[in-house]
């Protein structure tokens, strides 16, 4: 099973920085990152997202793409039809997504994380992320629905 969070900020450089201090986390074998993607939101309302792209080694990323696509229906509310089915099928709700695209405020930015097992030193990653502020959202994803919210996400691209 694979955990989503999003992270909202009030700044635009905050997602950044958190996703920053999450890779080091992860250079240190401390966290299990599939992906991550930077949502920034201008004064204007334009959203501008920034993959890191898979962060899993091996040929086949169980989620590629996800988060930035996930981010790219929010924001541009485009969640309805097969893939909001879909998504909502695998535990990723209306009132999910509602919540989601709310945490995005403009002059902000937001962390989408993909994360796959849970982490061997749960006290020291929450040591080293003390202080950052930030509203969470969570929600976990089986393995066996993979696929679906692929296929989904990737007609709603389409």
């Amino acid at each position: 099973m694979s955990n989503l969070f999003v992270v909202g900020f009030d700044e635009p450089q905050k997602a950044e920085e958190l996703r920053l201090k999450l890779q080091e986390l992860q250079s240190e074998y401390l966290l299990d990152l599939k992906e991550v993607v930077v949502a920034v939101k201008d004064e204007k309302g334009k959203v501008k997202l920034h993959e890191a792209g898979s962060l899993e080694t091996g040929d086949s990323p169980a989620f590629a793409g996800f988060c930035g696509s996930l981010a790219a229906l929010i924001f541009l509310n485009a969640t309805t039809g097969a893939a909001s089915g879909a998504l909502a099928d695998v535990g990723i709700t209306h009132h999910f997504m509602k919540e989601l695209a709310g945490t995005l405020i403009p002059g902000g930015s937001a962390l989408f994380v993909l994360v796959g097992r849970p982490s061997p030193d749960r006290e020291r990653v929450l040591e080293e992320l003390s202080g950052i502020s930030g509203k969470i959202l969570t929600t976990s994803v089986l393995e066996e629905d993979e696929a679906k919210l692929r296929a989904a996400l990737m007609a709603a691209r389409s």
